[in-house]
């Protein structure tokens, strides 16, 4: 259960609250994921996808604030972990089973809830840190970036046989995820969430410093890198545009401090939705793929 901050009752309306946000953020999801699913067709404008770039960030966000107000962190972080894993158990399956890979190779590479499941134990290493437990805080922080780095360094240097790399992938999409593995957010996608938490109570220091972060990382980086292969400034306005998630922070900025109205009910169509949603997109679209062959 999530608390909410308390705001006088002629404040209460103004701005945007947590379950106001998620269906903001659901709305760009799917319009992102129709795009996704079905873009072979040629008939999805890439507007969709450009729109969705926003969706992940504002979930971000959510979730940053769902873990700073709940009474229960550990049961927020399980439920978080159990869709994640169950997802990620699915793709190690669409990975090394073609029969389940749609004709063309195609499979929905859907990770985005195991960034979450990285990113808030780290969250609570900070909560440690700032009370002056080291130890625990700094394990926290640290462990979860490091351990994927040292397991990719270690299956390097000793070969793993086929069975032995299902079995690491598995590992890295369930139990334990490993960033380097997502390719639905990924590293810098957990540091923005890690940047949003230290920051949060200021509300314009956060919006300044998740706008520099986002542009240093998501446009200047990519520019370097894509106008050394002779790529025009505009390509990164209608091919590089991951950095329009920047654009959500307009969004964060209307944020209320409140969970707004839905309870459990609300809670769980979105725990549900996305898993749901992406499984039948799949289905759907390997239908019209056959149709149209």
């Amino acid at each position: 259960m999530e608390e909410t901050l308390q705001l006088p009752q002629t404040e209460r309306k103004k701005g945007l609250s947590t379950s106001a946000l998620k269906w903001i953020a659901l709305g760009l999801m799917v319009l992102d994921h129709i795009h996704y699913f079905f873009g072979f067709t040629g008939w999805v404008p890439e507007a969709f996808t450009m729109l969705g770039r926003l969706s992940a960030n504002l979930f971000l966000f959510c979730v940053v604030e769902g873990f700073a107000h709940t009474h229960d962190r550990k049961r927020y972080f399980l439920r978080i972990w159990a869709i994640g894993a169950a997802m990620g158990a699915v793709l190690t399956a669409f990975m090394f089973v073609p029969a389940l890979q749609r004709p063309d190779g195609f499979y929905p590479y859907n990770g985005v809830l195991l960034n979450f499941v990285i990113l808030l134990p780290m969250l609570q290493g900070v909560d440690w840190l700032r009370q002056k437990r080291f130890g625990r805080g700094l394990a926290a922080l640290l462990l979860p970036l490091a351990w994927p780095l040292l397991v990719t360094l270690a299956a390097g240097l000793l070969p793993l046989p086929g069975a032995a790399q299902i079995g690491l992938t598995l590992l890295g999409f369930t139990v334990l995820p490993m960033w380097n593995f997502i390719n639905d957010g990924g590293l810098f996608f957990i540091l923005t969430g890690l940047l949003l938490y230290l920051c949060r109570g200021h509300k314009w220091l956060q919006a300044g410093t998740y706008v520099i972060f986002t542009m240093l990382v998501w446009f200047v980086r990519v520019w370097l890198q894509v106008s050394a292969m002779g790529e025009p400034l505009g390509a990164m306005f209608t091919q590089y545009y991951e950095w329009f998630s920047v654009f959500s922070v307009l969004f964060m900025l209307c944020y209320n401090g409140q969970k707004g109205k839905g309870g459990k009910i609300s809670k769980h169509f979105f725990y549900v939705f996305y898993p749901a949603h992406v499984y039948i997109l799949y289905a759907l679209s390997w239908g019209l793929y056959l149709i149209l062959q």
